[in-house]
């Protein structure tokens, strides 16, 4: 490729939007199109954002067009069921925010009132923690701060009611709490308040492991519940806190000769773990943000720009049919029927590992986005000076 060539080559993060555009079967991806849920959630945001970052319409059409498939005129939600008591089902509800801003339509705020209707209902630890999900009793999960907090804590920044910024805070806060290891200051999985299930230390009731994109569900919802927190919170700065110790914690962890992250973030180095994208493009997304937004302070931004060659090198290949992203774990969790995820070693390693998933593909759009964001605002500091 000529030096020409790749000056007018599109941006990572529009070809990255192109690969989701060029998979959507005439704009109805089954992923997107059949199931209201949370991965699809997660990539329609990725998409929206892209449209506000590159100024592509088409981008946002393609998100306009699945959300639409979704809601009826009276703010129903198709396919979703409150009383399932599932954190998941929040996380597509983000993007509801931006369709009502967009329209102007009412449906959008009844169906955002829908979600937050369950969020109160949600059952509790005894400390207030949300349940992942009603069939997960007393059980918290990284992966339901992120479906949740961001959701809760917009509401609250453009319906107003401080009381669920309080809310906010306290799941950010208990889970950290709960699932942080002292010696490394990463966090586990998951936190079995009743201590009964299999996968749970008796005494602490931990996981047993640090699943890496736990880690990046985490990191995602505190930078992105943090876009919308009153500066003068009182919890605020000690979200700020948690994340600044957490993202020393990952760098301490980082693969030295990659800059990536594990699969297993707890046991680098261990026969058969292995570097996962879907984790690293998360935790890069988080990192580049917290940076960019003064979050993280004494974090050298090389940890950023090493984690993201490092998917850009080992990760992504591309072809005459777009970009393609590789060693993406196709999903992980705990306990259940039937099979039971029980959280050893064995079993995170266990699952299949895919590509081209959007469970990964969405992440590293967001990360995309983000390191061109962090990157244009450097530029512009260098000519300021």
């Amino acid at each position: 490729m000529t030096e020409t060539e790749t000056k007018t080559r599109p941006a990572w993060s529009v070809r990255i939007g192109e690969a989701i555009l060029s998979a959507c079967e005439q704009r109805d991806h089954p992923k997107m199109a059949n199931k209201w849920g949370y991965v699809s959630g997660m990539a329609l945001m990725a998409l929206g954002r892209l449209s506000e970052h590159a100024g592509e319409p088409r981008f946002m059409d393609v998100l306009q067009h699945h959300m639409e498939l979704f809601i009826t005129e009276d703010g129903g939600i198709r396919t979703y069921r409150l009383n399932d008591y599932n954190l998941d089902h929040i996380n597509q509800g983000k993007n509801l925010f931006l369709m009502h801003e967009k329209t102007g339509d009412a449906k959008y705020e009844k169906a955002i009132s829908l979600l937050v209707k369950q969020l109160i209902g949600q059952p509790r630890t005894s400390e207030g923690g949300f349940w992942h999900k009603k069939i997960y009793p007393y059980q918290m999960w990284l992966d339901g701060v992120y479906m949740s907090s961001p959701f809760l804590a917009e509401y609250a920044r453009r319906f107003g009611g401080d009381r669920f910024f309080d809310e906010v805070a306290l799941q950010i806060l208990l889970i950290e709490s709960r699932t942080r290891i002292p010696e490394t200051g990463l966090l586990c999985h998951a936190w079995d308040e009743s201590r009964e299930q299999q996968w749970c230390d008796r005494t602490t009731g931990r996981s047993l492991h640090v699943w890496g994109r736990a880690m990046g569900w985490y990191a995602m919802a505190v930078v992105d519940a943090l876009d919308h927190f009153p500066e003068d919170h009182p919890k605020r700065g000690q979200i700020m806190g948690i994340f600044h110790r957490m993202a020393h914690a990952l760098k301490h962890v980082q693969d030295q000769e990659s800059g990536l992250w594990y699969q297993v973030m707890d046991q680098n180095g261990r026969e058969g773990n292995y570097l996962e994208a879907s984790a690293s493009c998360m935790l890069t997304y988080a990192l580049a943000k917290g940076i960019r937004k003064g979050y993280v302070s004494e974090l050298n931004p090389q940890v950023v720009q090493r984690a993201y060659q490092g998917i850009l090198d080992r990760f992504v290949t591309e072809d005459s049919e777009g970009v393609h992203l590789h060693g993406i774990c196709h999903g992980a969790g705990l306990g259940g029927n039937g099979f039971y995820r029980d959280g050893s070693y064995a079993y995170y390693l266990s699952e299949e590992v895919v590509s081209d998933a959007l469970m990964g593909v969405a992440p590293f759009l967001l990360a995309s986005i983000e390191m061109e964001k962090l990157n244009e605002a450097n530029d512009r500091e260098v000519e300021s000076i």
